[in-house]
């Protein structure tokens, strides 16, 4: 039987001393259940990095980042940072894959050092989920018809994982498409919002996420939706967790709110992208 050299080789009867730590469940779950809020927000009604329920972390944005790709672009959202790339038109090389519309191939990957705990080089199963959700949203905001039997790689590769990065992603991609002269409907904003008992947390951090093994409760959830300002559309929409009708058209509306907001910023870097590029193309023409 092949072993791997690379790492010590225990016995086959040997198992994990924390299985043999003893857990009280049901104490554990008693306390999140009654004082996660009270963790989560001071009596002061400010969260642990000095924000206030509503209020969003700091949005920074760059384009141009890969020099060998179409269109690339850069996001930090407090310490959450992703990069994107996006690749093509390029012909679809098996005939089988034609289509009359174009394709969009979506690749999410955390970095094996952007998360607490180590992650694999090859993708998990949550990184195929969230690659698919990201393809199903860009996907209504790509005017796939412009290249036909044709397909557009999107990349996202996390650098530092610190809460919502599905929503920090769909933003980020947004951007690189249309830095990449992607035709596109309009443009897609990302967000995300924790509920908890009579509290929402507007772009909530790792540690404020909602976690499903410890959380149970009643509008205890966490939403992610992208939003097409322009269109008024929603293209993504991810809830976890247990939310009543009326709970959940509040978090609705503050997210949509917040996309609205965010609509003039990255626009502001797309404007100055386009800029920088014609002046390039000016300063060549001079010099020739």
């Amino acid at each position: 039987m092949p072993v791997d050299s690379r790492r010590l080789q225990g016995p086959e009867s040997a198992f994990s001393y924390t299985l043999l730590k003893k857990k009280d469940a049901n104490a554990e779950e008693s306390v999140l259940s009654a004082d996660l809020q009270k963790m989560l927000i001071g009596s002061n009604q400010v969260r642990k990095d000095k924000r206030k329920p509503t209020d969003a972390r700091p949005l920074f944005l760059r384009t141009g980042i890969i020099s060998q790709a179409k269109g690339s672009a850069y996001i930090e959202q407090g310490n959450t940072k992703l990069v994107c790339g996006v690749y093509g038109p390029r012909e679809v090389q098996k005939k089988s894959d034609f289509r009359l519309n174009g394709q969009l191939f979506c690749e999410f990957k955390f970095a094996p050092f952007s998360c607490q705990k180590r992650r694999s080089h090859q993708q998990d199963n949550e990184e195929l989920v969230l690659s698919g959700l990201l393809r199903e949203a860009l996907e209504a905001a790509v005017c796939l018809h412009h290249f036909p039997k044709a397909q557009v790689e999107v990349n996202i590769m996390v650098i530092e994982n610190d809460g919502s990065p599905l929503a920090a992603a769909l933003t980020c991609a947004s951007l690189a498409l249309a830095s990449a002269s992607i035709p596109m409907y309009d443009l897609v904003i990302g967000t995300a919002v924790r509920q908890l008992p009579k509290l929402l947390l507007l772009d909530p951090t790792k540690e404020e996420e909602w976690q499903p093994k410890l959380n149970h409760d009643e509008n205890n959830s966490n939403l992610t939706v992208g939003f097409m300002p322009s269109m008024q559309q929603i293209c993504a929409y991810v809830h976890e967790g247990v939310s009543n009708p009326e709970e959940l058209e509040q978090m609705l509306k503050l997210v949509t709110e917040y996309c609205l907001k965010v609509q003039p910023v990255v626009q502001l870097c797309l404007k100055e992208t386009i800029e920088k590029m014609l002046a390039n193309e000016g300063e060549n023409k001079d010099a020739e």
